[in-house]
Protein backbone atom coordinates (compact mmCIF):
# COMPACT_ATOMS: atom_id res chain seq x y z
CA UNK A 1 0.00 0.00 0.00
CA UNK A 2 1.06 3.49 -1.03
CA UNK A 3 -1.15 5.43 -0.17
CA UNK A 4 -5.01 5.55 1.57
CA UNK A 5 -7.67 7.87 1.00
CA UNK A 6 -10.31 9.48 3.33
CA UNK A 7 -13.36 12.10 2.50
CA UNK A 8 -11.44 13.53 -0.38
CA UNK A 9 -7.98 13.50 1.10
CA UNK A 10 -4.89 11.35 -0.01
CA UNK A 11 -2.59 10.63 2.17
CA UNK A 12 1.22 8.80 1.41
CA UNK A 13 2.48 5.88 3.05
CA UNK A 14 5.55 3.57 3.54
CA UNK A 15 4.83 0.52 4.28
CA UNK A 16 7.06 -2.38 4.70
CA UNK A 17 7.28 -6.17 5.68
CA UNK A 18 5.01 -9.39 4.95
CA UNK A 19 1.84 -8.43 4.15
CA UNK A 20 0.00 -11.43 5.91
CA UNK A 21 2.06 -10.23 8.78
CA UNK A 22 0.86 -8.75 12.19
CA UNK A 23 0.75 -4.88 11.44
CA UNK A 24 2.76 -1.96 13.34
CA UNK A 25 1.42 1.60 12.57
CA UNK A 26 4.05 4.39 13.38
CA UNK A 27 2.67 7.96 13.92
CA UNK A 28 5.43 10.96 13.87
CA UNK A 29 4.72 13.77 15.41
CA UNK A 30 5.97 17.70 14.40
CA UNK A 31 8.06 18.48 12.16
CA UNK A 32 8.90 15.05 11.12
CA UNK A 33 7.25 13.08 8.79
CA UNK A 34 7.08 8.85 8.16
CA UNK A 35 10.91 8.58 7.03
CA UNK A 36 12.00 9.53 11.27
CA UNK A 37 10.72 6.19 11.76
CA UNK A 38 13.20 4.52 9.76
CA UNK A 39 15.72 3.12 12.13
CA UNK A 40 13.18 1.76 14.43
CA UNK A 41 11.36 0.54 11.27
CA UNK A 42 14.19 -1.82 9.82
CA UNK A 43 13.94 -3.72 13.16
CA UNK A 44 10.34 -4.26 13.42
CA UNK A 45 10.60 -5.32 9.65
CA UNK A 46 13.67 -7.76 10.56
CA UNK A 47 11.18 -9.27 13.27
CA UNK A 48 9.18 -10.34 11.34
CA UNK A 49 6.32 -7.31 10.98
CA UNK A 50 4.50 -5.83 8.67
CA UNK A 51 5.04 -1.89 9.63
CA UNK A 52 3.02 1.13 8.36
CA UNK A 53 4.28 4.52 8.61
CA UNK A 54 2.06 7.37 6.93
CA UNK A 55 2.57 11.03 6.71
CA UNK A 56 -0.17 12.81 8.83
CA UNK A 57 -2.61 15.32 8.23
CA UNK A 58 -1.50 18.11 6.21
CA UNK A 59 2.23 17.04 5.67
CA UNK A 60 1.69 16.08 2.06
CA UNK A 61 -0.19 18.31 -0.41
CA UNK A 62 -2.55 15.79 -1.31
CA UNK A 63 -3.77 16.03 2.39
CA UNK A 64 -3.81 19.16 3.78
CA UNK A 65 -6.99 21.02 4.46
CA UNK A 66 -7.09 24.36 4.93
CA UNK A 67 -9.64 24.65 8.05
CA UNK A 68 -8.17 24.59 11.54
CA UNK A 69 -11.40 22.64 12.10
CA UNK A 70 -10.11 19.79 9.93
CA UNK A 71 -7.10 19.40 12.69
CA UNK A 72 -9.53 18.05 15.25
CA UNK A 73 -8.65 15.27 17.03
CA UNK A 74 -11.91 13.21 16.30
CA UNK A 75 -10.40 13.45 12.38
CA UNK A 76 -6.76 12.79 13.23
CA UNK A 77 -8.43 9.36 15.09
CA UNK A 78 -10.70 8.85 12.13
CA UNK A 79 -7.74 9.12 9.61
CA UNK A 80 -5.58 6.14 12.02
CA UNK A 81 -9.21 4.10 11.72
CA UNK A 82 -9.30 4.84 8.00
CA UNK A 83 -5.35 3.43 7.10
CA UNK A 84 -6.03 0.40 9.63
CA UNK A 85 -9.46 -0.28 7.28
CA UNK A 86 -7.09 0.13 4.23
CA UNK A 87 -4.61 -1.87 5.07
CA UNK A 88 -7.18 -4.90 5.27
CA UNK A 89 -6.52 -5.59 9.15
CA UNK A 90 -8.68 -5.79 11.89
CA UNK A 91 -6.38 -4.76 14.92
CA UNK A 92 -2.75 -3.37 15.02
CA UNK A 93 -0.14 -2.51 17.10
CA UNK A 94 -0.39 1.55 17.26
CA UNK A 95 3.05 3.52 18.36
CA UNK A 96 3.02 7.30 18.14
CA UNK A 97 5.73 9.92 19.21
CA UNK A 98 5.10 13.42 19.70
CA UNK A 99 1.76 14.62 18.04
CA UNK A 100 1.49 11.16 17.23
CA UNK A 101 1.31 10.23 20.35
CA UNK A 102 -1.58 12.65 21.47
CA UNK A 103 -3.08 10.89 18.62
CA UNK A 104 -2.24 7.49 19.84
CA UNK A 105 -3.82 8.16 22.92
CA UNK A 106 -6.88 9.55 21.33
CA UNK A 107 -7.65 6.21 19.49
CA UNK A 108 -7.14 3.65 22.20
CA UNK A 109 -9.28 5.78 24.29
CA UNK A 110 -12.17 6.42 21.11
CA UNK A 111 -11.50 3.44 19.51
CA UNK A 112 -9.45 0.41 21.56
CA UNK A 113 -11.28 -2.66 19.62
CA UNK A 114 -8.91 -1.51 16.71
CA UNK A 115 -5.59 -2.07 18.46
CA UNK A 116 -3.63 -5.01 20.07
CA UNK A 117 -1.68 -2.51 21.79
CA UNK A 118 0.02 0.85 22.21
CA UNK A 119 3.34 1.83 22.75
CA UNK A 120 3.16 5.94 23.25
CA UNK A 121 6.60 8.23 22.80
CA UNK A 122 7.41 11.05 24.15
CA UNK A 123 3.40 12.52 24.79
CA UNK A 124 2.07 11.18 28.23
CA UNK A 125 -1.72 10.60 28.58
CA UNK A 126 -3.80 13.89 28.09
CA UNK A 127 -4.49 13.95 31.60
CA UNK A 128 -1.71 13.72 32.90
CA UNK A 129 -0.19 16.37 31.36
CA UNK A 130 -3.04 18.71 32.40
CA UNK A 131 -2.51 17.52 35.77
CA UNK A 132 1.26 18.06 35.73
CA UNK A 133 0.77 21.70 34.64
CA UNK A 134 -0.42 22.50 37.69
CA UNK A 135 1.59 20.41 40.05
CA UNK A 136 4.91 21.14 38.21
CA UNK A 137 6.89 23.25 35.71
CA UNK A 138 5.33 21.43 32.91
CA UNK A 139 3.33 24.65 31.63
CA UNK A 140 6.67 26.25 30.99
CA UNK A 141 8.21 23.39 29.48
CA UNK A 142 5.57 23.40 26.96
CA UNK A 143 5.33 26.91 26.19
CA UNK A 144 5.94 26.45 22.37
CA UNK A 145 2.34 24.58 22.73
CA UNK A 146 0.81 28.04 23.08
CA UNK A 147 2.92 30.47 21.03
CA UNK A 148 1.64 28.35 17.92
CA UNK A 149 -1.28 28.59 18.34
CA UNK A 150 -0.94 32.21 18.13
CA UNK A 151 -1.75 33.60 14.50
CA UNK A 152 1.22 34.33 11.75
CA UNK A 153 3.68 35.45 14.30
CA UNK A 154 5.24 31.35 14.53
CA UNK A 155 5.53 31.33 10.73
CA UNK A 156 7.16 34.35 11.03
CA UNK A 157 9.87 33.74 13.61
CA UNK A 158 10.76 29.97 11.94
CA UNK A 159 11.75 31.51 9.04
CA UNK A 160 13.40 34.83 10.67
CA UNK A 161 17.12 34.61 9.91
CA UNK A 162 16.68 32.75 6.91
CA UNK A 163 15.64 29.60 9.01
CA UNK A 164 18.51 29.77 11.60
CA UNK A 165 16.30 30.38 14.36
CA UNK A 166 14.08 27.36 13.60
CA UNK A 167 17.42 25.55 13.06
CA UNK A 168 18.72 26.87 16.31
CA UNK A 169 15.36 25.82 17.91
CA UNK A 170 15.60 22.30 16.57
CA UNK A 171 19.05 21.83 17.45
CA UNK A 172 18.08 23.10 21.35
CA UNK A 173 15.78 20.62 21.67
CA UNK A 174 18.25 17.75 21.11
CA UNK A 175 18.96 17.35 17.42
CA UNK A 176 22.22 17.07 16.04
CA UNK A 177 22.88 19.37 13.52
CA UNK A 178 22.22 17.15 10.17
CA UNK A 179 18.99 16.51 11.02
CA UNK A 180 17.73 20.48 12.80
CA UNK A 181 18.68 21.40 8.94
CA UNK A 182 16.83 18.73 7.29
CA UNK A 183 14.21 19.73 9.41
CA UNK A 184 14.38 23.37 9.40
CA UNK A 185 14.70 23.02 5.61
CA UNK A 186 11.70 21.15 5.18
CA UNK A 187 9.83 23.86 7.20
CA UNK A 188 11.05 26.48 5.11
CA UNK A 189 10.61 24.67 1.82
CA UNK A 190 7.10 24.38 1.56
CA UNK A 191 4.47 27.41 2.94
CA UNK A 192 1.79 24.90 3.28
CA UNK A 193 3.43 22.30 4.62
CA UNK A 194 4.04 24.98 7.59
CA UNK A 195 0.81 26.58 7.83
CA UNK A 196 -0.78 22.90 7.94
CA UNK A 197 1.42 21.62 10.99
CA UNK A 198 0.94 24.97 12.76
CA UNK A 199 -2.85 23.88 12.16
CA UNK A 200 -2.61 21.27 14.74
CA UNK A 201 -1.64 23.76 17.53
CA UNK A 202 -3.88 26.16 16.66
CA UNK A 203 -7.02 23.44 16.82
CA UNK A 204 -6.63 22.79 20.07
CA UNK A 205 -8.36 25.10 21.44
CA UNK A 206 -11.19 23.57 19.61
CA UNK A 207 -10.49 20.09 21.46
CA UNK A 208 -9.95 21.40 25.18
CA UNK A 209 -13.23 19.51 26.61
CA UNK A 210 -12.25 16.33 24.25
CA UNK A 211 -8.53 16.33 26.37
CA UNK A 212 -10.38 16.64 29.32
CA UNK A 213 -12.35 13.85 28.95
CA UNK A 214 -10.20 11.57 27.91
CA UNK A 215 -11.25 8.31 29.13
CA UNK A 216 -8.62 5.42 30.72
CA UNK A 217 -6.85 3.01 28.16
CA UNK A 218 -7.31 -0.46 28.11
CA UNK A 219 -5.13 -2.32 25.84
CA UNK A 220 -1.56 -2.84 26.69
CA UNK A 221 0.15 0.03 26.68
CA UNK A 222 4.08 1.00 27.40
CA UNK A 223 5.09 4.44 28.14
CA UNK A 224 8.34 5.63 26.60
CA UNK A 225 9.87 8.91 28.05
CA UNK A 226 13.42 10.52 27.79
CA UNK A 227 15.51 12.57 30.58
CA UNK A 228 16.84 14.67 27.94
CA UNK A 229 13.37 16.11 26.26
CA UNK A 230 12.59 19.45 27.57
CA UNK A 231 9.24 19.64 26.39
CA UNK A 232 8.29 16.29 28.66
CA UNK A 233 9.33 16.58 32.41
CA UNK A 234 8.71 14.19 34.00
CA UNK A 235 5.88 14.62 36.81
CA UNK A 236 3.94 14.50 33.64
CA UNK A 237 5.51 11.16 32.51
CA UNK A 238 5.14 9.78 35.91
CA UNK A 239 1.52 10.47 35.86
CA UNK A 240 0.46 8.71 32.96
CA UNK A 241 -0.11 5.42 34.55
CA UNK A 242 -2.97 6.49 36.51
CA UNK A 243 -5.09 6.54 33.15
CA UNK A 244 -4.27 2.91 31.87
CA UNK A 245 -6.52 0.25 33.44
CA UNK A 246 -4.93 -2.35 31.13
CA UNK A 247 -1.26 -3.46 31.52
CA UNK A 248 1.35 -0.77 31.38
CA UNK A 249 4.83 -0.06 31.71
CA UNK A 250 6.97 3.00 31.85
CA UNK A 251 10.21 2.97 30.37
CA UNK A 252 12.41 5.53 30.68
CA UNK A 253 15.68 6.25 28.00
CA UNK A 254 18.70 8.15 30.00
CA UNK A 255 20.57 10.99 28.18
CA UNK A 256 18.50 10.65 25.11
CA UNK A 257 16.30 13.78 24.09
CA UNK A 258 12.74 14.28 22.99
CA UNK A 259 13.57 12.71 19.56
CA UNK A 260 13.91 9.52 19.94
CA UNK A 261 12.90 7.43 17.52
CA UNK A 262 15.93 9.77 15.34
CA UNK A 263 18.15 9.00 17.98
CA UNK A 264 17.59 5.34 19.84
CA UNK A 265 15.66 3.98 17.30
CA UNK A 266 16.93 0.40 18.15
CA UNK A 267 16.18 0.65 22.32
CA UNK A 268 12.74 2.00 20.82
CA UNK A 269 12.43 -0.83 19.23
CA UNK A 270 13.22 -3.50 22.01
CA UNK A 271 10.37 -1.46 23.99
CA UNK A 272 8.12 -1.72 20.97
CA UNK A 273 8.79 -5.85 20.79
CA UNK A 274 8.65 -6.32 24.63
CA UNK A 275 5.15 -4.48 23.95
CA UNK A 276 4.04 -6.98 21.24
CA UNK A 277 5.58 -9.72 22.27
CA UNK A 278 3.85 -9.39 26.06
CA UNK A 279 0.66 -8.98 23.96
CA UNK A 280 0.81 -12.17 21.82
CA UNK A 281 1.94 -14.53 24.96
Amino acid sequence: MEAFSRNGLRFQVVDEGPAGADAVVLLHGFPQSSRSWAGVSRRLVAAGYRVIAPDQRGYHPQSRPRARRSYRLQELVADVVALVDAAGVDRVHLVGHDWGGGVAWMVAAMRPDRLRTLTAVSAPHPRAVVNAMVTSQQFLQAWHVGFFQLPWLPEAAIRARGGRYAMAMLKRSGLDDDLAKEYADRLLADPGRLAAMLRWYRAMPLDTATGLRTGAVTVPTTYVWSTGDIAIGRRAAELTGRWVTGPFDFKVLAGVSHWIPEQAPDELAAHILDRIGWSDR
